[in-house]
This record gives C-alpha cells, structure tokens and sequence, in this order.
C-alpha cells in the first residue's frame, strides 16, 4: 500500500481513558485503520508487562517501545531484535547514594520485570504489581546488582527540583530524567539518548515508512521527542503545553475519544 503509515500510541492519557481502558470507538477505527494496511504500535513509558494487555487487545504485529525507549522488541518476532539499553549500575549506584543527601518516599529500580523497591511501599506496589513482577524490598545499594532499565524516585513537591538539579549537575552526560504527571512527584531516570523516537526510527525503517508518514500521539513530557520525529506529531487535548508546542495538531482528550477522532478523519475512516 503505497500511502500507509505508521501509526504510534502513546498509553496513560492518550490510548487509554482516565480508567484504564480503550474505548469501543477509539478501538474500532484503529482495526479499521489495520484492515486499511496502516500499522499501528505501541510506544510507552511502561514496562511490557503492564502493557501487554492492550497489545493483545488491538491484536498487534508490531514492534513496542517501553520504559520510554529503554526496550524496544517485537513479541510475535523474536528475529525482529531486542534492544534493551540499561542505565549502568554504577550511575545508578551513586544516584542512589546522592538520594541520601534529600528528602525522599522511595527509590524503585526495575531490571526489566523485576522491581526493587527501596522501601516496602503499599502506595506504589499497586502501580508496579501489575504483570506480576518478581518484587524484592530493601536497601537498593545492597539489593540491586545489575544495571536497571529505569531508576525512579518518589519525593515531595518540594525536593523534586532539588533532586532534578543535583541530577542535571552531576549526571547529565549519562542520564535521561523525567517527571511524571501530578499527582505522582516522581523522577524517572534512564540511560542518555533513549526516548520514544528511537524506536518509532527503528520501526519505521523496518516497515520502510517516511516520516512525512508516521503519525504519533503523547500527552506528557515523554512524548516529546516522539512527537517532533513524526511527520505528523499530535498532542492530545489533555496534553501539557509543551507537548501541544511541538506538535503539528491538537485533538480531542484522552476521554473524548481523541486518537480515534483523529485517525477517522486523517485516514479516511467512516
């Protein structure tokens, strides 16, 4: 097909409604955009294994970014490659060590599916037990031995500036950093020059789409990179104002069905 493109998904506040699912709408017209030859993936912040799910549930074929570009694969493939790019575990150490000089709630540290957690932490199991990880709770600079795919750290409002400075002061060379979404005043930390983009560049290529011809939708600051390599990068209505800066077009929230929207109109779909 010569005009197909290639279709990315960011998942919290873009794919998915505020409850955690795909509406009915929004999944009808991605299968109709796959009938039509588009290809459709996934490119989240989460590890596979909480999402997973919805990649079954748009009975996907496709390669998937996770923990932000951190892992890249294709689960129906295993030719296709797997990348996976952790922050060494020396960094990881000394960040973990600097932690003790702030304020903080907690520092997680996920090896792909198993999860480190600093302290037990009944608020945030929740959030990690999802795909049932191996968990282990306790000191990180003992517990954690091999390099991490993503390092996060739970503080207040007040110290997380404090905690992004000192980061950006001793390690910006060979890390990338983060902050989620309020309510959560959380740091996401992985290895410098991983983000969303790499894996849409290795997906496309792979299914040799122009980037005048990926089309890619984010909401968070995660999303950013992702959105300025498409050709045609879309901000989600609900998105921060940074993310609607570099995009070429702001559609409807994640609540109003906005990737569906969107694509039904782009791509043709009554």
């Amino acid at each position: 097909m010569a005009d197909r493109h290639l279709i990315a998904l960011d998942l919290d506040g873009t794919l998915l409604k505020d409850n955690k699912t795909i509406s009915k709408k929004t999944k009808e017209i991605i299968q109709k955009a796959k009938e039509l030859g588009h290809i459709v993936m996934i490119a989240t912040g989460r590890p596979f294994r909480s999402s997973e799910m919805y990649y079954n549930e748009l009975e996907l074929n496709t390669p998937i970014v996770n923990f932000n570009g951190a892992f890249i694969h294709h689960p129906k493939d295993p030719s296709w490659g797997l990348f996976h790019s952790p922050l060494d575990i020396h960094v990881a150490k000394q960040i973990i060590d600097a932690c003790r000089t702030f304020q903080f709630h907690n520092i997680i540290a996920e090896v792909m599916d198993e999860v480190y957690f600093h302290y037990h932490d009944e608020k945030l199991l929740d959030i990690f037990s999802m795909g049932n990880p191996k968990i282990t709770t306790g000191d990180l600079s003992r517990y954690l031995t091999d390099s991490p795919t993503s390092l996060l750290i739970h503080t207040n409002e007040d110290d997380l500036q404090k905690i992004r400075q000192h980061l950006s002061d001793v390690h910006a060379e060979v890390i990338e950093q983060r902050s989620w979404a309020a309510p959560w005043h959380v740091i996401e930390i992985i290895k410098s020059g991983l983000h969303k983009a790499i894996g849409l560049k290795k997906a496309a290529d792979y299914f040799d789409i122009p980037r005048e011809r990926i089309v890619a939708f984010g909401d968070e600051d995660n999303d950013l990179e992702m959105l300025e390599y498409a050709g045609r990068g879309v901000a989600m209505g609900n998105g921060i104002d940074q993310v609607k800066a570099v995009a070429n077009d702001v559609t409807l929230t994640n609540e109003e069905d906005g990737v569906g929207v969107y694509l039904a109109e782009l791509l043709n779909i009554k």
